[in-house]
């Protein structure tokens, strides 16, 4: 049925409207969920595809009904609003909505986020608009949705590697990593000493990707091993590249501090040293690390420990998020929600029958030594964080390769 052949019900436009608002949110904590895999996001992104559809059947109704939700804007209302306007090429609309984006920043992801979600068809013309404006957050955007769409821009990233502004230089630089761009390493090692962290930062990130071992992933130790935005960042790379020796000595600086304990055993797993293993098993007796090292512990092995019956129930009377009480200052969520609660015994006896096929100072993910087909069988079948690691290890396996967007549309 064409839009505009019909008369809008309205109530349905706007349930339309706001459930593809809170799916998009729902979906965004999803992409980096450790219980979530390719058909679950599959299952979320056919729900917001729907509603999406719906707005676009009730022509220039839905688009009215998603710029009234901006009047609360957050990403979710943005996002539905951004992907109207795309499709639409309605360009005075998306006009308005960059500019509300920047007068509201924390609204950021739903605009980038709309541009991912398109088909390609949709941003012809509108992605090179973008890279070549003289806006520079409109050309972030622009190198946003290339990368998700696993599109080169040519020479027009050479030009923006080396742009005067600061965070689109930041968002060039990574860019060129996780599109493979191998030309513009040595650029990226020319701004290891830049003076902007982000810069600083995402050169060396993207100089590693791109088959730096040397000066590059000197500086992701350091990012790696002291508190700062980028630690976790830094930590899934360089211990995805640094030789066994190495490694041990980079956990053992971190194994020093005590704030730094779930770096700790958040490392352990991506080393995937079978030698730690045990040690993990160990750290499953404190409710506040167990569930941590029992991903950790199945990042090495594979093993899904709530498939395979080798979690337990949570520990009577603990509380480690958000209660309500409104006496209790502590709103900060729990860290491991979703993740499952081993059982250290049942754990040890699996390892005791099987730690024989592993051998220690190999590295693994998910069960088997890292290659190139594993990684992909991983992409396939593997939680979120677990993917994350096996797009990361295509890359540095084959330094060129353009890093897997697992938070594309399944």
């Amino acid at each position: 049925m064409l839009a505009g052949s019909f008369k809008p019900i309205p109530h349905i436009v706007q349930q339309h409207a706001e459930e593809a608002a809170i799916l998009h949110d729902v979906r965004s904590a999803q992409v980096t969920a450790p219980h979530v895999k390719l058909h679950h996001l599959r299952r979320i992104d056919d729900r917001i595809a729907a509603h999406l559809d719906g707005l676009a059947v009730a022509g220039e109704y839905g688009t009215s009904v998603c710029e009234m939700a901006l009047e609360s804007p957050g990403n979710g209302e943005v996002f539905a609003a951004t992907v109207r306007a795309i499709e639409e090429k309605d360009e005075p609309r998306l006009n308005k909505l960059f500019a509300l984006v920047q007068a509201v920043p924390e609204s950021k992801d739903g605009l980038a986020s709309a541009f991912s979600w398109v088909s390609a068809q949709f941003l012809q013309g509108t992605a090179v608009k973008l890279l070549t404006s003289t806006d520079p957050f409109r050309q972030q955007i622009g190198i946003s949705a290339c990368v998700m769409h696993r599109v080169d821009p040519g020479a027009i990233l050479t030009q923006l590697v080396a742009h005067p502004d600061q965070p689109l230089r930041a968002r060039a630089l990574q860019a060129a990593g996780e599109l493979g761009r191998r030309d513009l390493r040595s650029v990226c090692e020319n701004y290891l000493a830049e003076k902007d962290v982000n810069c600083r930062f995402w050169a060396a990130w993207s100089a590693v990707l791109l088959g730096n071992r040397r000066n590059a992933l000197d500086l992701l130790k350091t990012f790696s091993s002291l508190t700062n935005p980028f630690q976790e960042e830094a930590l899934q790379l360089v211990l995805k590249v640094l030789p066994s020796s190495d490694a041990h000595t980079l956990l053992k600086t971190l194994a020093q501090a005590a704030d730094q304990y779930r770096y700790l055993i958040r490392g352990v797993g991506i080393v995937g040293d079978p030698y730690y293993v045990p040690w993990l098993i160990k750290q499953m007796d404190d409710p506040k690390l167990a569930r941590l090292a029992g991903e950790s512990f199945s990042l090495i092995t594979g093993l899904d420990l709530a498939y395979l019956d080798l979690e337990r129930d949570a520990p009577e009377g603990i509380e480690l998020g958000p209660n309500d009480d409104p006496e209790d200052d502590n709103v900060a969520m729990d860290e491991d929600d979703n993740l499952p609660w081993p059982d250290p015994i049942k754990i040890q006896a699996w390892w005791d029958a099987n730690s024989s096929t592993f051998l220690n100072g190999e590295r693994y993910l998910m069960g088997a030594r890292v290659t190139r087909e594993h990684c992909v069988q991983v992409l396939k079948d593997g939680y979120q964080r677990q993917r994350l690691a096996a797009a990361q290890y295509l890359c540095l396996l084959e330094p060129g390769t353009q890093l897997f967007p697992i938070g594309a549309p399944a």
